[in-house]
């Protein structure tokens, strides 16, 4: 009986899953192997909201692999001594995996290659992560990535897609191989009250209903703060519990203004991966340097810890950082608010930022997530480095009734719509009885400091 490995990573699903197809076809039997990584954790990127999402979606798959016939293995510890570890259990000749593209993933998966060699076996990689275009395979002339979107787009919708495969109908697994328990989630602690449940049946269910209720008008409302109009994908594609292929194809298939912007902005997912494969260092490295002098000291760090708490004074700003916390998510419009006023508003350093995000986010991914903060705060693929977005005038914009910021910040909850993004006009009195703090900081006294700051740099 021949027998291959299969490596789930950030693909924990079984429908339109590339390694898992091949490991069927080239052996007998497979052995579906999740691996708790000790240098994930030790990296910090094994948060309490990813960590409790992951345990659902460890426990949906075991369960639809038991349908099949089969059964999740997990192990726990390096990541690579696993791997070899059951390979020789099982009497394996390969080992499947689904590319990463993480300075991280690419050196694990270097290791994993030479350790198994060493051993007379073969790790196969494959592509179930972006959607058309690997990293590295299109590029323009003289240069080794896309540094702006709208060109790699272009290119990227002219790729051809393959055909979604199938979820296999039986999954033979070899007796031999022993696991550990499945985690759970009740087991981890710190977990945002409100963290959507994982699992690639909660997020095959959350493709159907939005497709019905809310994919035609995502164009129109999909920055309206308070409408909630996004699609609530994100975390399950960062965990690879929907497939972004079979996304697009059926997005294409549905057709529509609202499909094709949903289209695109996996499109910006696939760039900014192929932007991280070709500058590993972007995660923490500016991609290009501005000579940004950004606040330290006390004040900075008591303006940093007021944004974090979600008390600024700035209510569409608080709101957001609110829901972070209470969700593990935030909507994007907001990401982009919140980002700005840190970076710029407030003139603290992207990272500082970038980390807190990781730290929250159940969909924090290291491409998404640091390339976009670097965009917003000028270090990054943004040609218009010097934006600031105001949040007011953002939130009446986005939030003209103030249903977003009434929901996430109570105290505001009663006072006149148009006092709702400015509270600190408000009448002597009322402004006296409310409890709610005033602006950290003048909007244009932080305009004036961040180009002050970007002049002395240059």
């Amino acid at each position: 009986m021949s027998v291959s490995v299969v490596l789930f990573t950030s693909d924990l699903r079984l429908h339109d899953h590339p390694p898992l197809c091949a490991a069927l076809a080239a052996a007998d039997e497979v052995v579906p192997l999740f691996v708790r990584d000790r240098a994930v954790e030790a990296a910090g990127f094994a948060t309490p909201n990813r960590t409790a999402f992951l345990a659902d979606c460890l426990a949906d798959l075991d369960a639809s692999l038991r349908e099949r016939g089969g059964r999740l293995v997990v192990r726990s510890g390096d990541l690579v001594a696993q791997v070899c570890g059951v390979a020789a259990e099982a009497d394996a000749d390969e080992v499947h995996l689904a590319a990463a593209h993480s300075a991280f993933a690419t050196r694990r998966e270097d290791r994993l290659r030479r350790a198994l060699a060493a051993d007379g076996r073969r790790l196969l990689v494959h592509d179930a992560v972006t959607v058309a275009v690997p990293p590295g395979e299109v590029t323009p002339a003289g240069s080794d990535h896309f540094a702006v979107f709208t060109p790699y787009h272009r290119r990227w919708a002219q790729a051809g897609l393959r055909a979604p495969l199938a979820a296999p109908r039986r999954v033979p697994v070899p007796d031999g191989v022993k696991g550990e328990r499945l985690p759970a989630r009740e087991h981890v602690t710190g977990v945002s009250p409100a963290l959507p449940a994982g699992g690639e049946r909660e997020g095959r269910e959350r493709v159907t209903a939005y497709w019905r209720t809310g994919l035609d008008a995502y164009d129109d409302t999909r920055d309206a703060l308070a409408a909630d109009a996004t699609s609530r994908l994100s975390a399950h594609l960062h965990f690879g519990t929907l497939s972004p292929v079979e996304l697009v194809q059926r997005a294409r298939r549905h057709g529509g203004p609202g499909a094709e912007a949903l289209v695109r902005q996996l499109a910006w997912r696939d760039f900014h991966r192929q932007v991280l494969a070709a500058r590993p260092a972007v995660a923490r490295a500016d991609y290009r340097t501005k000579g940004d002098r950004w606040r330290t000291g006390r004040a900075a760090r008591g303006d940093v810890e007021a944004w974090r708490e979600g008390r600024t004074g700035y209510p569409v700003i608080d709101a957001a950082m609110r829901q972070l916390r209470h969700e593990g998510w935030m909507h994007n419009r907001a990401r982009l608010l919140t980002a700005s006023f840190l970076a710029k508003t407030l003139y603290v350093d992207w990272r500082i930022g970038a980390e807190h995000f990781l730290y929250w986010l159940v969909d924090g991914d290291i491409a998404n997530n640091q390339l976009n903060w670097q965009w917003v705060a000028g270090t990054g693929t943004d040609t218009r480095p010097n934006r600031v977005l105001n949040p007011v005038a953002q939130g009446r914009r986005y939030d003209p009734d103030g249903g977003y910021v009434r929901r996430w910040v109570p105290e505001l909850a009663d006072i006149a719509d148009r006092f709702v993004h400015e509270p600190w006009k408000l009448p002597g009195a009322e402004r006296a009885a409310l409890d709610y703090p005033e602006p950290v900081i003048d909007l244009a006294e932080g305009v004036d400091r961040f180009r002050r700051g970007r002049d002395r740099g240059k």
